[in-house]
């Protein structure tokens, strides 16, 4: 049985050496094509179908359910696109992909968690923008710009270091390396913020439920112990570090500062707005964000960040 699996794996390799295969399947415009032309179609396709759910299901959050998974789709695109092309592992995009990866998947879960793919659930921003902008016909014009083609573009656009990856010609070096540790120290810190996000939020909603009352750090009822004593949103931070490790991959063939870096100065500029207001609606919630937010850094961690709520004083 063992030499059966080994032979049936051998015989793909031999097949996947080139791209015949691909072309008897009739995919020959892919594998001939350009694979930023083709990213552009899925890209287009997808922010359709994003569109299209949002309209029929009245629920906005379409991107949001794909924001984890689409990225590292494009990325596996231009490895395959490689392999299928030049018929060799190239380690770098292979390492771009599965460090994508490993990313969507963790946030994918997190999201999974706090209900995200539930049809029913949306981003609590959606309603909130809904009643700001107070007209139908100019949030479906916001909906299909923005929400569902805008986003889908950048998710794209964050990826693209990795398409100029794919143009290099060279090996595995130093700014690889780089790339690559600093990617999964972010990637870490992401998902220590997260985690601590959940627990705290997972215990003061069993205290609600049981009608117990808040005590200590839920008092004031936001995060601002471990991390988030040092950062307001280390989650934020580390997310949009983990791009900016991202397009160093592209630096070996687009030099330090190339057309790539569009995308991730658009995602971090996205998180300067979405994060202010975010921030909007927490401080009407909770009153004690406002004297958190005069002490405590925004995004950086800061060692020198102090602040104490008065309720638990």
């Amino acid at each position: 049985l063992w030499a059966a699996v080994v032979r049936f794996w051998h015989s793909l390799l031999e097949i996947s050496t080139n791209a015949n295969w691909m072309l008897s399947l009739g995919f020959k415009g892919y594998v001939l094509g350009d694979p930023f032309a083709a990213g552009v179609y899925i890209m287009l396709f997808v922010s359709f179908v994003c569109w299209v759910l949002s309209v029929v299901t009245k629920n906005y959050s379409q991107v949001d359910r794909i924001w984890s998974i689409i990225p590292f789709i494009y990325c596996w695109h231009f490895f395959v696109h490689s392999y299928l092309v030049f018929g060799q592992v190239v380690p770098r995009l292979l390492v771009m992909a599965v460090l994508t990866t490993l990313w969507g998947l963790r946030l994918s879960y997190n999201f999974y968690r706090k209900g995200g793919y539930s049809m029913k659930e949306e981003d609590y921003r959606w309603p909130v923008l809904r009643e700001i902008i107070n007209n139908r016909f100019l949030f479906e014009l916001f909906n299909i710009s923005f929400i569902a083609l805008y986003q889908n573009m950048l998710l794209f656009m964050i990826t693209l270091p990795m398409f100029y990856a794919y143009l290099t010609v060279g090996e595995w070096n130093m700014v690889d390396t780089i790339a690559t540790l600093s990617f999964l120290f972010f990637l870490v810190l992401e998902t220590i913020s997260d985690q601590q996000q959940w627990n705290y939020q997972t215990k003061k909603y069993a205290l609600k439920n049981v009608n117990k009352p808040l005590h200590g750090p839920y008092l004031v009822g936001f995060l601002h112990t471990g991390l988030f004593r040092y950062s307001r949103h280390p989650n934020f931070f580390s997310e949009m570090s983990i791009w900016w490790c991202f397009y160093l991959f592209s630096v070996t063939y687009g030099g330090l500062l190339n057309q790539t870096v569009i995308g991730t100065v658009l995602l971090t500029l996205l998180f300067q707005g979405s994060t202010k207001f975010t921030e909007s609606i927490t401080e009407k919630k909770y009153p004690a964000y406002l004297d958190y937010k005069k002490h405590v850094s925004r995004f950086i961690p800061l060692p020198t960040s102090q602040w104490t709520p008065k309720k638990t004083q």
